[in-house]
């Protein structure tokens, strides 16, 4: 007759938790792994952000310097529309003011502000203000004696 007794092996139980280990520690590494993406795709668009910025800024202001150069034609109109590179960062907190030295972003949230300097060699006032929400260009318009910034083509 066959008789089997219980016996106290530990080897299975060993077995067992380092299953357990070893899955924790995969837990642990894949969470690291999860947190450092999330960490470079972060940074990655907070530099695309300020790199969009920048260059829209730059596109303005040239497109500003080529109207103030316009401006010093007599009995002349000038317009030139300038696309406004989207960006990741809420452009509904975003706004634009022109003065005869100044190109200034505001940001409403303060991180994403920005400014550059004008020649103000134009014989005409620098003017205005517009709101960036849904934005795709922006016109920068000599007429009557005025720059300015409009979202609208001028009709003269």
């Amino acid at each position: 007759m066959n008789t089997t007794s219980l016996q106290r092996n530990r080897e299975g139980a060993a077995t067992e938790l380092g299953y357990v280990f070893t899955f924790l520690l995969g837990v642990l590494l894949l969470t690291m792994f999860s947190l450092w993406i999330y960490d470079i795709e972060t940074a990655t668009r907070e530099r695309w952000n300020v790199e969009a910025i920048d260059a829209n800024m730059n596109d303005l202001c040239a497109a500003i310097e080529r109207t103030d150069v316009a401006s010093r034609i007599d009995n002349s109109s000038y317009a030139e529309r300038v696309h406004w590179r989207a960006t990741e960062a809420g452009q509904s907190q975003f706004s634009l003011e022109l003065t005869d030295t100044l190109l200034i972003l505001h940001d409403k949230q303060g991180e994403l502000d920005a400014e550059r300097s004008l020649s103000g060699t134009a014989s005409a006032p620098h003017t205005g203000t517009i709101d960036l929400v849904g934005v795709e260009a922006i016109w920068v318009v000599y007429h009557d004696g005025v720059i300015s910034l409009e979202l609208d083509r001028p009709m003269f």
